[in-house]
């Protein structure tokens, strides 16, 4: 039910505002507004307040505000200056691009009041880096502490807020093919070093699991030791305990939780898991173990479990911002996100990356509900996302869309007339088609997901 309150309050704000982007820019260019609707189909909810009717339907997939318009039916002599037809090339523009433009400035403002609120985010102490990865090859070991980054060549050094901070920046290099460098010190405050990460090397073509995997900064550092065990599962049945720290297994010393979790997963990924030696420190002395992992299978993948929790929760900080520096982040972050968003539109287009990127209403739905129970700042930061994107995406030169009306004017200003009605109409039913179909494909994408196919 929370998920679904979430979802439903997402579209609502969200499309709102879109179309009072289209609204309040009609009337303060003299156009009469017939109507305002959220949603489509039937009407569940209606009211006329002055000249306009407010109304709710029951598909809540979207939004329009209807304008006087010749073009849609008769409009009385005296009324004809209020027709949006009637308007300048400018003003129509304007009308047009309202609503996007108001979905990226939520976007700042949902961003920024994210930050002025603050999170907990996990401090950007690495974990052991997979190997092979930029990381890994570039030296970067469990433990290090990344206090600063600056993207090579640029010579502007910026702090390091949150290991989700590092990544969000070392994602962005590698998909505009730069490097990426790093000063760090040990966590326990050691002398400071730098490393150069050549994100460039990648050719990175999307944003994806696969990506942050090669570039190798993933889980935050967290120290190796046992929490929770599941009763009469291997890990107790070995005899391990709450808070034991784990010193060596077999012959590789444990640096930190993540290689140990890799160990452990790694024992059952070739048919059934061998025993392994475990030296682990309780209470001050040193004990010797044997561990026999469980293999499990899920989703056509086996890999090694000791049902037991691996690992001390990683340190966090509180990351907030100031009013100046909340708004700046906000500005940053959207314009980060809407290039990033069009870059990804345009290598999908091309075959450079994969149409399984593309998110429906049921992906939305869930991270709507996961956002809304880590808290307020975080829901507020998954609504600035998807503003963006929802402004991103009504930009797209497609007819139907908003950046498909505003490619009509630009046509218009270039040859000096508007584009044949017979041809807009003709563009409007391709431009359909077009959008029908990413909408199936998204929905294909959310169900293959939950199904494990994707």
């Amino acid at each position: 039910m929370n998920t679904l309150i979430a979802f439903l309050v997402t579209l609502g704000v969200l499309i709102v505002l879109h179309e009072w982007g289209h609204y309040r820019v009609a009337r303060a260019c003299g156009v009469k507004v017939l109507r305002f609707s959220i949603g489509f189909g039937k009407t569940i909810w209606t009211r006329r307040i002055g000249e306009t009717e407010w109304a709710v339907s029951w598909l809540p997939l979207g939004g329009y505000v209807r304008m006087l318009d010749e073009r849609e039916g008769p409009v009385a002599p005296h009324e004809l200056d209020r027709a949006f037809n009637r308007k300048s090339l400018r003003q129509r523009a304007a009308i047009v691009a309202a609503g996007p433009l108001a979905n990226l400035v939520l976007a700042v403002l949902l961003y920024a009041a994210s930050s002025w609120i603050g999170t907990q985010e996990p401090r950007a102490v690495l974990g052991t880096p997979p190997s092979g990865s930029v990381a890994a090859q570039a030296g970067l070991q469990a433990g290090d502490w990344a206090r600063r980054w600056s993207v090579e060549g640029s010579g502007e050094w910026q702090e390091v807020d949150s290991l989700i901070d590092l990544r969000w920046q070392a994602t962005r290099a590698a998909l505009d093919g730069r490097d990426l460098r790093l000063e760090l010190t040990r966590a326990d405050g050691g002398g400071r070093h730098e490393r150069l990460l050549p994100l460039a090397a990648l050719e990175a073509g999307e944003a994806d699991a696969a990506l942050t995997r090669r570039i190798g900064i993933g889980a935050a550092y967290s120290e190796p030791v046992i929490g929770e065990l599941v009763p009469a599962g291997p890990a107790e049945r070995a005899g391990l305990r709450p808070g034991d720290r784990v010193l060596r297994v077999d012959a590789q010393e444990i640096v930190d939780a993540a290689a140990l979790r890799a160990l452990i997963r790694e024992s059952g990924s070739r048919g059934e898991p061998s025993p392994q030696q475990w030296w682990v420190e309780r209470d001050g002395r040193r004990l010797e173990l044997t561990v026999q992992p469980a293999r499990v299978e899920e989703r056509g993948q086996s890999f090694g479990r000791i049902e037991a929790v691996v690992g001390a929760r990683p340190q966090t900080d509180l990351v907030r911002l100031d009013l100046a520096d909340g708004l700046l982040r906000g500005v940053e972050r959207t314009w980060d996100m809407a290039t990033m968003s069009l870059t990804m539109f345009g290598r999908m287009i091309t075959g450079d990356a994969s149409l399984k990127n593309l998110s429906g209403p049921l992906t939305i739905a869930d991270y709507a509900g996961q956002s809304a129970e880590l808290g307020l700042a975080y829901y507020l930061g998954f609504l600035a996302v998807v503003s963006v994107s929802l402004g991103v995406l009504n930009l797209l030169p497609l007819p139907m869309l908003d950046g498909g009306h505003l490619l009509y004017y630009l046509i218009e200003g270039a040859i000096g007339r508007p584009i044949p009605e017979v041809w807009i109409a003709r563009l409007q039913r391709g431009g359909l088609m077009v959008i029908l179909l990413m909408m199936s494909l998204a929905l294909y994408n959310d169900v293959a997901r939950y199904l494990g196919l994707h």
